[in-house]
């Protein structure tokens, strides 16, 4: 069906999915298959993008994606925006779990990975080892009620080379949990290899 240009639209209504991490998993899968191609992996990256465009778009509009993303909250979309666009790198942490609730494309730019990657993830795994330590114990405070926190830490992008930050935390307490936003800001420009 590739081949001929017909290939059906996926139909996705009744399937309860992630979206997000169905789309990392995507993303990943479709550069996972461009690095196994070699030298024709642009070529096939060409090839299957339109693909999995389509296969988001069908995502986003299933009955279960609609369900999920209930109805258009101006306010709501226009706050995601206004993060979305902020420079520094923004992760909200489960302060129990430790996982990466949420982050802005900053954050995962500074990490070397795309936003979505970072979802639902364990924070400690781009904490630098000597530093895990002192960022629980802050994070901790934070859980515990302390208000909010200005330190300096070192973080590790997704290829292990380290980055100090100057950080900015303060506690976001739902009905449910309590998060950790920070904000973490590079204290040296940061070249990603």
């Amino acid at each position: 069906a590739l081949m001929r240009g017909e290939a059906p639209a996926p139909n996705l209504d009744g399937l309860r999915v992630n979206q997000r991490r169905a789309l990392a998993l995507l993303d990943a899968g479709l550069e996972t298959s461009t690095l196994l191609a070699g030298e024709r992996g642009d070529e096939l990256q060409r090839a299957l993008q339109p693909l999995a465009d389509r296969f988001a778009l069908a995502l986003r509009t299933s009955h279960n994606g609609r369900r999920l993303a209930g109805r258009p909250r101006l306010a709501r979309r226009a706050v995601a925006g206004a993060i979305d666009r902020i420079a520094d790198a923004l992760l909200a942490l489960d302060t129990d779990s430790g996982t990466i609730e949420d982050a802005n494309p900053a954050a995962g730019a500074m990490l070397g990975v795309k936003r979505d990657a970072l979802l639902g993830v364990p924070a400690q795994s781009f904490i630098a080892p000597g530093a895990q330590s002192d960022l629980w114990t802050r994070l901790d405070g934070l859980s515990e009620g302390s208000d909010g926190l200005h330190f300096s830490t070192t973080l590790v992008d997704a290829g292990g080379a380290p980055i100090e930050v100057d950080v900015s935390a303060t506690p976001l307490s739902t009905r449910s949990r309590t998060l950790a936003l920070l904000i973490a800001r590079p204290k040296a420009p940061i070249a990603h290899s």
